[in-house]
Formats: structure tokens, sequence, C-alpha cells
């Protein structure tokens, strides 16, 4: 039997992992892998809701059955609102890769605001849905769909105010810009998943 070789731990340069980066941006980055991985499991019950929806109305003798469609005003505003909450949500991101701390702090703050403007319009738009989540079929599948995008935007609101009081109180480990950049990628998720579900929601009931 041979022995075991023992230059190794007689070259240090062979165990020397100090250079190498403690964090990494994109699809170096384990973060990014399970964010994509959520992302694909939140866009497969997306999907799965709305053809619930499209399967109960195919049923329907009429739709939608509380007979009044969705009011058109707060749910068109909170998409302009959702819409524009991409601008600064692309600036925190490109300030978390360049190790931006002051322009994190700012876009970080800008996006939490975003986000609690979007959550206090999607209370108003609850109250002009015109149908209750126990009133019949339509009823239920509007409250779902509405209520699985205001989840994703409750849990994303609280995972960005944790985001910015942690850049303003520290610690700020490099990983943290990498919880930054992944937050607004998720957020560009959230936004873009919501223009189905409008169409849906407000103009499903009205072709």
């Amino acid at each position: 039997m041979s022995a075991p070789r023992q230059d190794a731990p007689n070259n240090p340069a062979l165990l020397d992992v100090e250079p190498l980066p403690t964090f990494a941006f994109g699809q170096r980055s384990p973060m990014w892998w399970g964010t994509m991985g959520l992302v694909a499991i939140e866009s497969t019950v997306f999907a799965l809701a709305i053809m619930a929806y499209f399967y109960l109305r195919s049923h329907a003798p009429s739709w939608p059955m509380s007979r009044l469609p969705p009011d058109l005003l707060w749910g068109t505003l909170n998409t302009a609102i959702i819409v524009v909450s991409m601008i600064p949500n692309h600036f925190a991101k490109r300030a978390a890769e360049r190790l931006d701390l002051p322009k994190v702090r700012l876009w970080m703050l800008v996006c939490l605001l975003v986000s609690v403007a979007f959550l206090v319009v999607r209370g108003f738009e609850f109250t002009a849905l015109n149908t209750k989540w126990d009133s019949n079929a339509y009823g239920s599948a509007v409250w779902m769909l509405m209520g699985l995008h205001t989840t994703h935007l409750i849990t994303d609101a609280y995972d960005s105010l944790v985001l910015t009081v942690l850049m303003y109180t520290g610690p700020l480990e490099g990983k943290r810009f990498v919880d930054v950049s992944e937050n607004a990628g998720y957020w560009y998720f959230v936004v873009l998943s919501w223009i189905p579900i409008y169409a849906v929601i407000y103009w499903g009931a009205r072709i």
C-alpha cells in the first residue's frame, strides 16, 4: 500500500482560499438559483389559478356571476404604480451590484415607499371587486388570484423593509448586496405576474 501524499499540506498555495470571493451576483450566486426556483413554482401556481378562472367561466351560464365586473379605477391605478415601481428597483439592483451603499440606501427607501403605496391601493381594490370570496365560484376565483398576488406583495414589501434597515444599521456583508439584487429581481416577477392577472380579473369579466 502506497503512503498518502504529503505534499499538499506542505504547499500553502494549494490550501489558500483567502483570495476567493465570498459572494457573487447573478448565476454564480446560490441565491439567484433559489430565486429562479421560487419564480418557477409561483409562476405555475398563478397559471393554474388563471386556468381555474377560465374553466369556471366556460361552465357558467353568465359571467361574472355577480353581474357587475370589478371597478376599473383602483386596479388600473395600481397597475400604473407597479409598472413605475420597476424603475427604482432597477436602480437599486444596479447600485447593489456596484456595491454603492449610498445609492442602495436611497433606492431601497423609494422601493419601500412604492410597495406601501401599492398595498394601500390594493386595499381599495378589494372593496371594488363587486363580489365576495364566498359569493359564488366567480368570487372565489377572483379573490384567489388577488389573494395570491397580494401575498407576494406583502412578502416582498417585508423583505424590502428588512433589507433597508440592514443597509442603514448593518452588518454590511457583501452578501447583503446580493440580497438587494435578488430582491429587485423577484420584484420584477411580482410586477410581470400582475399584468396577466389584471387582464383576467378586470377585462376577463368584460369580454
